[in-house]
């Protein structure tokens, strides 16, 4: 094991930096060593792993399976060490999660501010990613876990708990149009509109709604941020269409009115909260996994608005 753990620490960094000199640099270690290390092992898998080139090193097809091999032994061997320090008693380790970008307020940072007042030895990265990159990261096990949409039809995805989130339409709290719980799409028609734009996940629910019943929308502004659509309706440049995920701490405050769209045609997107099938979530993660879950449900519809419907 050492020397294996030896020759990974080497390749990996030689690999990342494309270069034995700044490898070494790195680690503080002669280059002769680290040049040792990666002759050796290949000569045993009597194949290249670096072409070496007068610009520096640079990965075969041999080498980029061995990194992606080595980083996923890394990633898991500090999972090992963050279990290892649980039993001791230390509550220390790191979590990585990935979550969409609606999730960047609100609930997600107040969780991490409980785990940090309860557990200050438990660090935690954060990647808000676009919603199939976010499912990507967390079924390759790049993340400990993932918050995202739509994941149940996914066998290497374990959902450890869901809620449905509708589409709506979203207006300045005293506005008018905010008044109703529910109305059809058509609703809209003659509105100014802020439309979500690719590769936002609900760009394409809006799309189905345009297609099925013909309303065509007058679109002041497209965007392909969430904060940039709310920041506008809250301007007052038109009425936003976005989920009741993407504004649920807006109208908690009571700066947005949400106006579920009614059509039949739609259907809620679930968003789940997933780990990789193939992956035991580590002591620190488990326990983060654990204080999400608690709370998973206040990010389902529907969220607190009083109107009538118009149907």
């Amino acid at each position: 094991m050492p020397a294996l753990s030896r020759f990974l620490r080497y390749f990996l960094a030689v690999g990342r930096l494309g270069s034995i000199r700044r490898a070494a640099d790195e680690l503080n270690v002669s280059a002769s060593a680290i040049d040792r290390q990666i002759l050796n092992v290949e000569a045993n898998l009597g194949m290249p792993l670096f072409e070496r080139l007068p610009t520096g090193l640079r990965l075969t097809a041999a080498g980029e399976i061995m990194m992606a091999a080595g980083s996923k032994w890394q990633k898991n061997m500090a999972d090992v060490r963050a279990q290892i320090e649980d039993l001791r008693g230390l509550k220390r380790g790191h979590v990585d999660i990935a979550v969409i970008d609606a999730l960047a307020k609100g609930y997600i940072p107040s969780v991490i501010q409980s785990i940090q007042g309860k557990y200050p030895g438990i660090s935690v990265g954060v990647r808000v990613l676009e919603n199939d990159l976010a499912r990507q990261a967390t079924a390759r096990g790049e993340v400990d876990f993932g918050i995202f949409f739509d994941p149940q039809s996914f066998r290497d995805l374990a959902v450890r708990a869901f809620v449905d989130v509708v589409l709506g339409f979203v207006t300045p709290s005293g506005h008018p149009f905010g008044a109703k719980r529910e109305a059809r799409f058509s609703a809209c028609s003659g509105s100014k509109l802020i439309v979500p734009a690719q590769p936002l996940a609900v760009y394409e629910q809006v799309s189905v709604l345009e297609g099925t019943t013909g309303v065509i929308m007058e679109k002041a502004v497209s965007s392909d941020n969430i904060q940039m659509i709310t920041s506008l309706v809250l301007q007052g440049v038109g009425i936003g269409i976005l989920t009741s995920l993407d504004v649920i701490t807006e109208v908690q405050r009571g700066l947005l009115s949400f106006t579920r769209i009614s059509d039949p045609i739609l259907r809620p997107m679930t968003l789940g909260l997933c780990t990789a099938s193939a992956r035991t979530p580590s002591y620190a993660a488990a326990m983060m996994l654990q204080e999400i879950e608690n709370g998973f449900g206040q990010l389902s519809y529907p969220l607190s608005i009083e109107g009538p419907s118009d149907l």
